[in-house]
């Protein structure tokens, strides 16, 4: 493992933590929730899963029955805070 993953493993380690619980409450997979979080943004248009083998698909499929209320929302959005409020933070 190179020293800019390390460090970004260091650094992230709490939020990644709450994330691997709140995916264990949910029972789901964290690449599914991910996934989910998307499909569920209604900021997000598109998500491109480019699965190249049937594992992969059947992996991405883990996402649809995935259901984030109000309350995992607002969890996710604890754990992994954006970089404020839109259109202007995400302006270039």
């Amino acid at each position: 493992m190179g020293y800019e993953m390390a460090y970004g493993l260091q650094a992230h380690r709490d939020q990644l933590e709450a994330y691997e619980n709140l995916c264990r409450e949910l029972g789901a997979r964290p690449e599914a929730v991910a996934l989910a979080w998307l499909l569920h943004n209604p900021a997000v248009s598109t998500a491109i899963i480019g699965a190249m083998t049937i594992e992969e698909l059947r992996a991405d499929l883990g996402a649809l029955p995935v259901r984030l209320d109000d309350e995992v929302s607002k969890r996710l959005d604890h754990i992994w805070p954006g970089p404020g409020e839109a259109p202007q933070a995400y302006a270039w």
